[in-house]
């Protein structure tokens, strides 16, 4: 593959290179002679659509994976990590997209867990530990104590604990994968003072982000992965965001939204008056028939829990739908997906893809009835199904047989989406259809959503991404505090107005300053 490698300054020295590395699986070549250079003190962005192979680097860097060639050095001396705790000895440490915590434990126990302090007994000191996680909570100023259960947490709480427990060892080298992925905008700022801060501690880190605007705030040098190979390396200041584009996905990405007719059918979906005690009030809309209407709102708003009380997960206290005109008591999914209705969750990872299944296995489950006779699976009709839409969604996988929990995540979202398309809906709600997927992956995803409009499917996307919401959408309707604060149609679509109604600023009276 051809590469462009930037120019670096030569009176830095790496705190790790990796240099040549390759990795393979049975029928995949995931890392091809790959170079990756991480400096104390700076921001490394590791850049590449999904498949390019962060993710394998990642784990090789962490111990999880063995190298099949290739060598990896601290500062300039071979090492090889034969497992995790190699890794974290050397100092490297991560804070995963999504990390495992355990709800039952306490903040402290999960900072520590496995590796806890302890007394000349040699039992864990509670005392000690405490202490220690309290200064660590302040350090990145998390507001809640080392005491508290994390199952009282929320979603960016739990976030700062995961940040916590990896800056808990002694890290030289700190890799964050996607850690805004579930921050609001102040919580993203102070996100980025701590990088600041990890920075004056001489901390090398290596940054892993789909958001170009993240990446070019943070980062001071780039590296660019495609198809699992080097591309190029060099300094932030030296390159645009769009040749970055280019070089990440092998061309210019002007535009990653799909150009459409916006031509939009009969009511499908009414929703009258919905209504749930501690999370949304007095939700009223329509859809028709091809169109994609959008749902916009800051964190808290409130548009997930809606949907998934509409799709049967949870209980609303009051309200009513009809589809194409005929009331329908909806109270579980089941009954959703009977009634042409389907949800791709946020959470792919514990509410959408089963790990542990292979692809085609996650693909079909919904659709048994489709695959089966007289009561017996008949294994080509799976297959021939997955495939369908597994390739309607230019999934990148070596195979239907391999598990989904081996994929990216934007290729795990794939299947997810395919999983509910097989069962043939009339309605497709997408939470977050493109989070944490790269720019190539998610124009994919739009054009796949402005085809299922086309062919007269009704869409709704919630998206947090205002060029996402302005580009899709046919109309949008702006949830704030579990309520709706407005419903724009797209000729009224601009990023000023979003952020007005989501946030409940005012509108400026005409003529003021």
């Amino acid at each position: 593959m051809m590469t462009h490698s930037a120019a670096i300054a030569q009176d830095v020295t790496p705190v790790v290179s990796m240099d040549m590395i390759t990795k393979t699986f049975p029928g995949v070549r995931a890392l091809d002679q790959v170079k990756l250079d991480l400096y104390p003190g700076q921001v490394t962005a590791l850049v590449g659509e999904n498949g390019a192979g962060k993710s394998t680097t990642v784990k090789i860097l962490t111990g999880i994976y063995r190298t099949n060639g290739g060598t990896i050095r601290i500062d300039g001396n071979p090492v090889t990590f034969a497992s995790p705790n190699d890794a974290a000895n050397a100092g490297i440490t991560a804070i995963h997209q999504e990390t495992v915590l355990f709800d039952e434990l306490s903040v402290a126990e999960n900072i520590y867990i496995g590796h806890a302090p302890r007394n000349s007994f040699g039992l864990i000191d509670t005392a000690r530990m405490h202490s220690n996680a309290a200064s660590l909570l302040a350090e990145i100023g998390a507001p809640f104590s080392s005491h508290t259960q994390l199952s009282d947490l929320g979603i960016a709480n739990k976030h700062l604990v995961a940040i916590a427990r990896a800056l808990s060892v002694d890290a030289r080298v700190v890799i964050m994968d996607e850690p805004t992925a579930a921050l609001s905008h102040k919580e993203i700022e102070e996100l980025y003072d701590l990088v600041d801060t990890l920075k004056a501690q001489g901390k090398a880190i290596l940054f892993i982000s789909h958001k170009f605007d993240e990446i070019f705030r943070i980062a001071d040098r780039y590296t660019v992965f495609r198809d699992g190979g080097f591309v190029g390396d060099g300094l932030i200041a030296d390159i645009s965001e769009n040749d970055l584009v280019t070089m990440m996905v092998g061309r210019s990405v002007e535009q990653i939204f799909p150009d459409r007719t916006h031509n939009v059918g009969d009511e499908v979906l009414k929703v009258v008056g919905y209504a749930h005690p501690t999370e949304f009030a007095d939700i009223s809309f329509t859809l028709k028939r091809g169109e994609i209407l959008g749902f916009y709102g800051l964190v808290g708003a409130g548009r997930s829990e809606f949907m998934q009380a509409l799709f049967g997960i949870t209980k609303p206290s009051k309200g009513v739908c009809q589809m194409n005109g005929d009331l329908k008591i909806i109270r579980s999914p089941a009954q959703a997906v009977e009634n042409g209705i389907v949800y791709v969750p946020e959470d792919r990872g514990k509410q959408g893809a089963i790990i542990g299944l292979p692809i085609f296995q996650n693909i079909t489950l919904p659709s048994l009835g489709r695959t089966s006779k007289n009561g017996l699976l008949k294994l080509a009709e799976e297959f021939k199904l997955a495939r369908e839409y597994s390739q309607r969604l230019d999934l990148r996988a070596a195979s239907l047989d391999q598990d989904i929990g081996n994929l990216s995540g934007g290729n795990q979202q794939k299947v997810v989406i395919a999983k509910w398309l097989a069962t043939q809906p009339q309605v497709i709600i997408l939470d977050e259809p493109t989070k944490g997927i790269d720019i190539g992956s998610k124009a994919a995803v739009h054009d796949f959503m402005a085809e299922l409009a086309a062919q007269g499917l009704s869409v709704i996307m919630i998206s947090s991404e205002i060029p996402e919401i302005i580009g899709m959408s046919d109309r949008v309707i702006v949830m704030r505090d579990g309520l709706i604060a407005a419903e724009l149609p797209r000729e009224e679509l601009t990023p000023e107005t979003l952020v007005r109604h989501a946030a409940g600023i005012s509108q400026p009276t005409e003529g003021a300053a």
